[in-house]
């Protein structure tokens, strides 16, 4: 696990080189099942906001609901429609999973949560 953290930091800093970001913004941690599954998660998320806080650059966090309600208009968004309406708001985007989604569904929540307060 701390040779796969490692390599999360690494790929970070190396996206927020090559793209200079204004910020970064991350899911809040929700209790999954299985405990093992959530505290991996908060530690890869610990380390996501460590490499954005390294780099000088604002982290905001968001919850899942606020997430769904921000792509779907309802909080009790299921993942099937989190993803169909990514393909609405980036037409020709490959979703290469889950992960992948979920990241591009708080980038775009954050994108709104920015343009709503200027």
């Amino acid at each position: 696990m701390a040779q796969r953290l490692v390599e999360l930091d690494a790929g970070l800093a190396a996206v927020i080189a090559a793209h200079r970001p204004d910020a970064g913004a991350v899911e809040e941690v929700f209790v999954n099942v299985n405990p093992q599954s959530t505290l991996k998660l908060g530690q890869a998320r610990g380390v996501a906001m460590l490499a954005v806080a390294r780099a000088g650059l604002p982290v905001a966090e968001y919850p899942t609901k606020v997430i769904k309600k921000a792509l779907v208009g309802t909080g009790g968004a299921e993942k099937a429609q989190i993803q169909a309406m990514l393909k609405v708001l980036l037409p020709g985007v490959v979703l290469t999973g889950e992960d992948a989604a979920d990241a591009l569904a708080v980038a775009i929540t954050h994108a709104n949560m920015l343009g709503s307060h200027r």
